[in-house]
């Protein structure tokens, strides 16, 4: 690729391509001898590369023009060089080829001269469409070398497509399949595959043979073989070729042969196809047999729209063939004279040469366009009628059904009628900034937003009431919380906003709300108003003063935060906040108005958090700290924990997190029974030190078995547990072992693998597809996080074994009974067969006086476990 680049940074003219001799030649004029052959091959080497630029479209003016002259007036110290690679580079010639090609590719090789919504129609019909015919049919695919192996996995792909147009039964469509190129190869025979899934699975392991393109020597072998497996010309014979149209040899003879066999003959194009070709291979009319594999859709209704009178069974209801304009293009590739150049040759006399002119030719790519036909079903749409209210999309579903697609606010039923409710109760409050630094234009889009909001989910039956303060040196109140009933006056009062410009004192803002913005008259004087309150804030412009304080004082109130802004703004929010989980972040305005839904379930769930909630769970996260994580994208999943124990109530009746690091060890950074509180658990995961070693996973997958889920380690028996892995999917090879021992214990094992990686060993360590989530890089993991805290929560809601894992210690047999379960210990005693049997008189530890035989359910066994787990600090603290 360097010397591609070469071509525009390198202080000579180097030009790339064959058309440069095969050597590699400096020359300066007047004292190299060889300079004229070099000058020669200079400006052959220019005619090459101007010939690729005016072919790709591509212009290209080289620093210095002298280094194109040959002339004695061309300095000494200007030389040509003209450099010619024959291996391991592409030519400058071939990449703008190359890029052109894909262009045209864009353009489309088959048009139709529809509008967007005829062609999404003929899409759709394409897709529903089903021949229940007594059929035999057999696709011939082009296998060689100038089809190349990916237009034959898309040749593939496409007689898959074509098998869904298709009832394959032993009684009704069979198929088969040829692949030819220099000779044709039977794939498998009419009577080999007997359903749809079988056929399709068969085509995807078709292998690309290459060779030459011998379309003529493939018809001649179905000549001479009929259709291998088929029904002896006693049902209707069906041959789909599938080609680019370049054939080495002559097709028209076999062709014509095979259709008088009366064979329906279609021609699939594929590449950039030679329609010509194409269009003798196919049956008449031509362009009822002509097809385009690079649109599935589009061809399925074609191959279906053409057999649908006489073979297959007739169309839907309403459903008819129509006639469309439609143009197919060929790129071909044509030689032409681009002038006569200065040459030198030899001569009779000894040490002189001739000067001739000699002609120079290049290579053009050139498109030839085919005026045509083509006939498609179309289908009536299901949504003619517009049957999808206050701007609801429609969205068919067949020929006959559909669904609406609703705004927000709107979807009171089927037809997207209004429903204006956010069907929560809160006092809602909107703290907007009105400051200089977030612009008038700003503060108009927050008041659109604002208003579009509202609008959708203020109604008569709201249970929501809704103010608005506006601030910037000063904060004023201009709407009331309450003070609105209606959606109409609250919009009027919402228009007379005005913008005022002063400085950003958002943590005033936030002070004298939390002081004065909820002080409004209850409905019934003896009532008090008892809704969560929230402060919804948009801003865009950083603070001129403190905001932590302000919002802790908030907070303190009972007061819950959200914050919206604008990417930059995201630190400010999450202080302001305290969880990135109560931000609004939008990449641009569109985006804002985008968020509409996700602000109303964030409102909704005021007091109703997302998370685990109240349910118990023991939850253990193993983090890859391996040196192929590397120290940013370890810093990255730190964060991602510190975020994930945000949604989880942290304490010893709810959730218990532990955190394991490793690399080639596991080391235990704090257990299940370390800390009681989110402070704690935070500010000990902003201190987890990187390893930088190589990766087992399997190690800490063990370790995490053997001495973090255990009850001596603060595992509570009768509580949910589960372990998330976290890794780049090294070090998985013994990983497998472990993760099935823990499952057999209970223990559920979540595998987050960001990179690619082997998908199967992955499986075989999470179990499950569910428990496994592959994300592309670390900067979408945090994209993935309440899609993993949402399966943790359902195993946290999932029926509990209590005795997986065994509470007991000390090979303990746990015994399970009815709502609970009980230790039977051997040489040791208590509950969980902790203490050791001692003989004569000496005392027992008093906090274990539980004989083994008590049975414990599980709200019972937990304070006992916080019991046990006290005791043992206090004789750790006397040794």
């Amino acid at each position: 690729m360097w010397v591609f680049l070469a071509l525009f940074l390198h202080p000579h003219f180097i030009v790339v391509g064959s058309g440069c001799g095969g050597e590699a030649v400096t020359a300066e004029h007047g004292v190299n001898p060889g300079g004229e052959k070099a000058a020669h091959n200079a400006r052959r080497c220019a005619g090459a590369v101007q010939s690729a630029q005016e072919r790709a479209g591509v212009t290209f003016t080289p620093p210095d023009k002298t280094f194109l002259s040959s002339s004695p007036e061309t300095p000494r110290k200007k030389m040509i060089s003209c450099r010619f690679v024959t291996t391991n580079f592409l030519s400058f010639e071939s990449i703008c080829i190359f890029l052109l090609s894909q262009a045209l590719l864009a353009l489309g090789i088959q048009q139709i001269h529809v509008g967007q919504e005829m062609i999404g129609r003929i899409s759709a019909a394409g897709q529903l469409m089903q021949c229940s015919a007594s059929l035999d049919v057999l696709f011939l695919l082009d296998g060689s070398y100038s089809i190349g192996k990916g237009s034959f996995e898309r040749s593939k792909h496409f007689a898959g497509k074509l098998c869904d147009a298709l009832d394959i039964h032993p009684d009704r469509v069979r198929v088969g399949m040829i692949q030819f190129s220099s000779t044709p190869h039977l794939e498998f025979p009419l009577d080999s595959y007997l359903t749809k899934q079988e056929v399709k699975e068969r085509i995807k392991r078709t292998v690309f043979r290459g060779g030459r393109t011998e379309t003529g020597q493939a018809l001649k072998y179905i000549l001479h073989k009929g259709f291998p497996g088929g029904r002896n010309s006693s049902v209707p014979e069906v041959l789909i070729i599938i080609s680019d149209g370049k054939s080495q040899g002559s097709t028209a003879v076999p062709a014509m042969q095979v259709k008088e066999r009366h064979i329906t003959v279609f021609a699939v194009g594929i590449k950039f196809p030679r329609w010509e070709e194409l269009q003798v291979l196919a049956s008449e009319p031509p362009e009822r047999h002509l097809l385009f594999a690079g649109d599935a859709d589009d061809a399925a209704n074609g191959l279906y729209s053409t057999l649908s009178d006489p073979v297959c069974t007739a169309t839907a209801p309403g459903c008819k063939v129509e006639s469309h304009p439609c143009e197919r293009t060929t790129l071909e590739t044509v030689k032409e004279l681009a002038g006569n150049y200065v040459c030198w040759k030899g001569s009779k006399q000894p040490n002189a040469v001739q000067a001739s002119l000699c002609p120079f030719t290049r290579w053009k790519r050139v498109l030839i366009k085919h005026p045509s036909r083509c006939f498609r079903t179309v289908c009536p749409d299901p949504c003619d009628s517009q049957p999808c209210q206050n701007g609801g999309t429609c969205v068919p579903e067949g020929l006959d059904r559909y669904h609406c697609l609703c705004l927000l606010g709107y979807g009171g039923d089927f037809h997207c009628a209004a429903k204006l409710s956010l069907e929560c109760g809160v006092d809602l409050l909107f703290l907007m900034d009105s400051s200089a630094g977030v612009t008038l234009e700003g503060f108009l889009r927050f008041k659109a937003f604002l208003k579009r909001f509202l609008q959708a989910v203020v109604g008569q039956d709201s249970p929501m009431s809704v103010g608005v303060a506006q601030y910037d040196d000063d904060v004023k109140v201009p709407v009331e919380l309450g003070q609105h009933k209606d959606a109409l006056s609250l919009m009027k009062s919402i228009d007379a906003l005005n913008f005022s410009g002063g400085r950003t004192l958002t943590g005033r803002a936030l002070q004298y709300i939390a002081q004065h913005g909820f002080r409004h008259t209850p409905v019934f004087a003896d009532v008090q108003d008892d809704l969560p309150r929230v402060v919804v804030l948009l801003t865009d412009s950083k603070s001129q003063d403190s905001v932590a304080e302000a919002a802790k004082y908030a907070k303190d109130q009972n007061i819950f935060l959200i914050g919206i802004g604008s990417s930059f703004m995201r630190a400010e929010l999450t202080v302001v906040t305290g969880s990135p989980q109560q931000t609004i972040v939008y990449s641009d305005p569109q985006d804002l108005f985008n968020r509409m839904p996700e602000l109303q379930r964030k409102i909704c769930s005021v007091g109703n958090p997302e998370g685990c909630q109240a349910q118990s769970l023991d939850l253990a996260f193993a983090v890859d700290a391996s040196s192929g994580v590397g120290l940013e994208n370890f810093l990255r999943l730190r964060h991602f924990v510190r975020n994930s124990c945000l949604h989880f109530i942290i304490n010893r009746d709810v959730t218990q997190i532990a955190l394991v690091t490793y690399g080639s060890k596991a080391h235990t950074v704090f257990a299940l029974d370390t800390h009681t509180s989110s402070s704690a658990v935070l500010q000990a995961i902003e201190q987890v030190p990187f390893l930088g070693d190589s990766a087992s996973a399997g190690s800490a997958l063990l370790h995490v078995y053997s001495d973090v889920m255990t009850v001596q380690k603060g595992a509570r028996p009768g509580v949910n547990k589960a372990v998330v892995l976290l890794t780049n999917g090294g070090g998985m090879q013994d990983a497998a072992a472990p993760a099935q021992q823990l499952r057999h214990n209970g223990i559920l094992v979540f595998v987050v693998v960001i990179g690619d990686t082997d998908r199967e060993r992955l499986l075989r360590v999470a179990g499950s597809p569910n428990y496994l989530v592959h994300i592309s890089s670390y900067d979408d993991l945090q994209y993935y996080q309440g899609l993993i805290i949402e399966r943790i929560c359902e195993e946290a809601r999932s029926p509990v074994n209590l005795c997986k894992p065994n509470p007991c210690m000390n090979q303990g047999v746990c015994i399970l009974g009815p709502g609970s379960y009980r230790c039977e210990c051997h040489g040791w005693e208590g509950p969980h067969c902790e203490t050791r049997v001692l003989r004569g008189d000496s005392p027992r530890s008093p906090a274990l006086l539980p004989p083994s035989h008590v049975q414990w359910s599980p709200r019972g066994l937990q304070h006992y476990s916080r019991a046990l787990q006290h005791s043992k600090r206090q004789m750790d603290q006397r040794h």
